[in-house]
């Protein structure tokens, strides 16, 4: 069989896309469609009368926002979405590298956080989501200016690889130099992005990606883009822009709803930001004429007219695409969503809300009955306004002139009709505000029992529902390991944990197994941790019974899983804030100061010798401290005799003294009362004394004066 050329590869490549073009517009597209215009509240299958409501109830977004944060919680919950394991002895190691280089570095790099959440929405919402990882490689120029150099310092700046010397100027009073430059760079990265479902085609025979004859991934590029990424620059402004057609085809699309200028005649406009259309295709076709078909990249770029092929070589590596699926059908490659189980019930609720809404409407404004020619101005009874009166001409019973007719309220079996059609929603998906991870009133009254059923049940299905995205990463995280692999062309330093660490992944093989973690389900965080709880009472048990060291069922990697399991089931993401993982020499080291411990029977033994011994010394000791204990006390007793003794004898010194002192006061007081007492007889003789002789001298006077008064006489 003949090589085959570029032409004909070419017409390969058409015949199989325009294969999958139909496929995607006849069967894909519709249904894309009708499931985002449910998703935006636009129901064109379901229209509303004249007059009538109009409302339109939201089940298939209400439903996507009650399982997606839940599902977003399991994923991203914690540091580390996806763990290598090792595929032989030795590569431990380059595991936990890979594993943290990828979570750590790679992903918040790459933007793959985003990609994840758009691509879990696109599997939701249009069955399939589809993750795509590649290299991105960019030339940039950078200008920059560099003052107060020295004359060494500029010549080496203007002799660096890559640098075009702009402008040269010289300070005059310091001699310093200022430099003016332009750096081209190539930055390289890798990228992980959720493709449009728009622009992503498989054969419609395909069950899987891998086992696909072609998968192409169609999209709009602008010509700088292209020119950044390394395509020669002649080619790339050859090409013609997308036309409008081609524009507007896009914008009609169901997810696109960004505006597109058409046309390239808008003042201002330059050819750098021309939209080419890219086709990059990986086709299985024999191009070597070995009668085997191998795996091929082909890129065109400028539409279908002029398919200007860029690029065309083999691919050994596996197609950088990966698929989410919410639920899977069997032996095809297309899932089912959320629309395609509650469209059915989103119309039926739509009409019975509308219903129910146009019959409440009927009960606030009921319909006028008027007699005719019974009323002067009847547009105040059919245009009724506040305060308006009503004219009825004479002779008219205004009772039968004017009524109201009377509609029946039926809205209250509506509303049971449209809480059996939440309940056929739950049964349908599995989406609950239980299974949402929220605790709903409704389950207040009920018992635990059936509250844990009804809990339990809605959590299998998105338990259901999360591993079948788990799967789909599994492909995704395996294939971005193997482009970092492939295009880290040099070890790299990073600041990891407060550390700064050094990872090389060209020693790393390429073909370890990814595992996403799911932690233990889509339960509550109360029930991850009680069953972390339980496994940590295991391991307590197991390292009570068989020792730390050479333990055959708990190792230190087992404890650091529950730790780090635990802390982020309680919701705490950054494990390192609270636990350390210890080094393996730290380990090691643990493990050989255990070694080194003597036999415990040995220890008990000298333990029991040196127990004998310290019993007699401390016998001796013992009789030893109780006499000289007796001793003490026996001092202790003579000195206080000793002292009592002198206290007594001080007592009674001070006692006579006091006596002494007291007979010496007695005797003084007794002669100062003698002696006043003679003073007192004494003035009484004095005082008798002297009243005598007045006594006397008055006697004499009298007797005197008596004389002399009778001789006057």
């Amino acid at each position: 069989m003949p090589k085959m050329n570029d032409q004909e590869l070419a017409g390969v490549v058409g015949g199989l896309l325009a294969d999958c073009e139909n496929y995607q517009v006849s069967y894909r597209q519709p249904d894309r469609i009708k499931a985002q215009q449910y998703y935006d509240g636009v129901m064109t299958d379901t229209p509303s009368d004249e007059g009538r409501s109009k409302a339109i109830s939201k089940d298939v977004r209400s439903t996507m926002k009650k399982v997606l944060p839940s599902l977003y919680r399991v994923f991203f919950g914690s540091d580390k979405i996806v763990e290598y394991s090792p595929v032989s002895q030795g590569d431990e190691e380059s595991a936990a590298q890979a594993t943290d280089y990828v979570n750590y570095v790679v992903l918040p790099e790459s933007g793959g956080q985003q990609a994840i959440y758009d691509a879990m929405h696109d599997a939701l919402l249009k069955r399939n989501g589809i993750l795509k990882w590649y290299v991105e490689k960019k030339k940039e120029t950078l200008t920059t200016t560099h003052d107060g150099l020295d004359q060494m310092s500029a010549q080496l700046l203007a002799s660096e690889a890559n640098v075009e010397v702009l402008g040269v100027a010289q300070d005059p009073a310091t001699g310093s130099y200022t430099l003016q430059i332009r750096r081209e760079v190539e930055n390289k990265r890798v990228v992980l992005e959720c493709v449009p479902l728009r622009e992503f085609y498989i054969h419609p025979d395909a069950k899987t990606i891998e086992d696909s004859p072609i998968v192409t991934h169609k999209t709009l590029k602008r010509r700088g883009e292209l020119i950044a990424s390394g395509y020669k620059k002649s080619v790339i402004e050859a090409l013609s822009a997308a036309d409008g057609a081609d524009i507007l085809d896009r914008q009609d699309e169901d997810d696109d709803k960004r505006q597109r200028v058409i046309g390239t005649s808008a003042q201002g406009h330059h050819p750098s930001i021309d939209e080419i259309e890219i086709i990059e295709s990986f086709v299985r076709v024999d191009y070597d004429g070995d009668g085997i078909a191998e795996l091929r990249r082909v890129i065109y770029a400028g539409g279908c007219d002029e398919a200007k092929m860029l690029e065309n070589e083999p691919w050994d590596d596996m197609i950088p695409f990966g698929d989410l699926v919410a639920e899977r059908e069997p032996h095809q490659w297309e899932g089912r969503s959320i629309p395609d189980d509650i469209e059915e019930i989103q119309r039926i609720k739509t009409v019975l809300l509308r219903n129910t809404l146009d019959n409440i409407y009927w009960q606030n404004n009921l319909q006028p009955i008027v007699q005719s020619g019974a009323i002067q101005n009847p547009e105040s009874v059919t245009q009724a306004k506040f305060g308006e009166p009503i004219r009825v001409n004479d002779g008219v019973d205004v009772r039968g002139a004017v009524g109201y007719s009377q509609v029946p309220f039926v809205a209250g079996q509506s509303f049971q009709m449209l809480g059996y059609m939440d309940e056929a929603i739950t049964d349908r998906t599995g989406v609950s505000d239980a299974s949402s991870g929220l605790a709903p009133d409704s389950l207040q009254n009920t018992t635990a029992k059936a509250s844990a059923m009804i809990e339990a049940g809605g959590i299998a299905q998105t338990g259901m529902t999360l591993q079948n995205l788990a799967l789909g990463l599994q492909r995704v995280f395996k294939g971005v390991l193997r482009l970092v692999i492939q295009h880290q062309d040099q070890p790299r330093t990073v600041r990891l944990r407060d550390k700064w660490v050094t990872f090389d992944p060209r020693s790393w093989d390429a073909s370890m197994d990814a595992t996403v973690n799911t932690g233990l389900g889509a339960g509550t965080r109360e029930r991850d941790m009680m069953a972390l709880q339980f496994v940590m009472g295991m391991q307590e048990k197991l390292l009570a019974s068989f020792g730390a060291t050479d333990n055959p069922y708990v190792k230190p990697d087992n404890l650091w899983n529950a730790l780090s399991r635990m802390v982020e089931a309680s919701g705490l993401k950054t494990v390192s804030l609270y636990f350390t993982k210890p080094d393996d020499a730290e380990i090691q080291k643990m493990m050989e100061a255990k070694r080194n411990q003597p036999d415990p029977e040995q220890v008990k033994h000298q333990n029991a010798l040196e127990l004998e011994q310290a019993k007699g010394q401390t016998a001796i000791t013992r009789e030893t401290a109780q006499v000289q204990a007796q001793q003490a006390i026996r001092q202790q007793e003579l000195e206080h005799q000793t002292e009592l003794n002198r206290q007594k004898l001080a007592l009674q010194e001070q006692d006579d003294a006091r006596k002494a002192e007291l007979e010496r006061r007695r005797m003084e007081g007794e002669f100062a009362l003698e002696r006043e007492k003679i003073a007192s007889q004494e003035r009484i003789a004095l005082g008798k004394h002297l009243e005598n002789q007045q006594r006397d001298e008055a006697q004499q006077f009298m007797r005197d004066h008596g004389h002399l008064a009778g001789t006057h006489q």
